[in-house]
């Protein structure tokens, strides 16, 4: 029955970028995107509390006909993916999907580097779980993989400062401790990070590709419907997004507004 919906899942904000190059390559589908910022950020939260927290988003877009759910959060694709993949959803949702950030990032990475020298920007939690090593590594396992915890950068982005002196500051003294070590790739491995690209592009110069989770994300789903016509078919087509938040809408409105590059209007939820 083609009556089902894409839904887009992050713990705070940066997933609507995410959403917004989702819907620049592939316009005609209709999108449910879901911020749980009263709990965000999950950089700093227990695995425990994050599979908790993402399983529950996942059954609420569920139950709001979503077919396919896309996990853009670093921190919930790294800690929680894995488990709702292979125990959550064979027992509850069998005819469902959910996919995450890392690994389009990854397969970019692993595309554009040539000394197979790659660092990877991410919160504590998405560092500690080494996610990106370790996918990173499955894909060529001769890449040598440098990961910085950038606590700083999430909470300057929401606060509307990424402009500031400090926020140069803050992203120069972070990089640093990358670029000594030769790498010729940088992933972007917080969704939030998209809105700081250029200011990271313009320290790290040319001579490094910066991965965006964004763009890549966006190309691999659309290969991914090509290769599942079962799952394309079922899609409602009318060119449509609705978005929900558990914290106040009107600082989602504000804030989501830049993330997403045009207007919002929120409906606030409980999980």
């Amino acid at each position: 029955m083609r009556n089902k919906t894409i839904g887009v899942f992050d713990s705070g904000f940066g997933g609507l970028e995410i959403l917004r190059e989702i819907v620049k390559k592939l316009p005609r589908y209709n999108y449910l995107y879901l911020g749980d910022n009263a709990k965000a950020p999950y950089g700093n939260r227990s695995q425990k509390e994050i599979y908790k927290f993402t399983q529950k988003a996942a059954e609420f877009l569920f139950n709001k006909n979503c077919q396919l759910v896309i996990l853009a959060c670093n921190t919930a694709s790294s800690k929680a993916l894995r488990r709702i993949q292979k125990h959550y959803l064979p027992k509850y949702y069998p005819d469902k999907k959910v996919l995450g950030v890392i690994i389009p990032a990854c397969q970019q990475a692993i595309i554009a580097t040539k000394n197979n020298k790659i660092g990877v920007l991410g919160t504590k939690s998405t560092v500690s779980s080494k996610a990106f090593e370790r996918e990173l590594k499955k894909l060529n396992s001769k890449a040598k993989v440098f990961q910085k915890a950038c606590p700083l950068l999430v909470p300057i982005v929401e606060a509307g400062q990424e402009n500031s002196k400090n926020s140069s500051m803050v992203i120069k003294k972070y990089l640093a401790q990358l670029t000594n070590k030769n790498i010729d790739t940088l992933i972007l491995g917080c969704t939030h990070y998209g809105i700081l690209q250029s200011k990271i592009e313009k320290v790290v110069g040319k001579k490094i590709t910066v991965v965006s989770e964004g763009k890549v994300v966006a190309e691999k789903l659309k290969d991914y419907l090509k290769r599942h016509p079962e799952i394309e078919k079922s899609l409602i087509k009318n060119h449509k997004a609705k978005f929900f938040t558990t914290d106040s809408t009107e600082k989602f409105k504000a804030l989501g507004s830049r993330f997403y590059g045009k207007p919002i209007k929120p409906q606030k939820i409980k999980l």
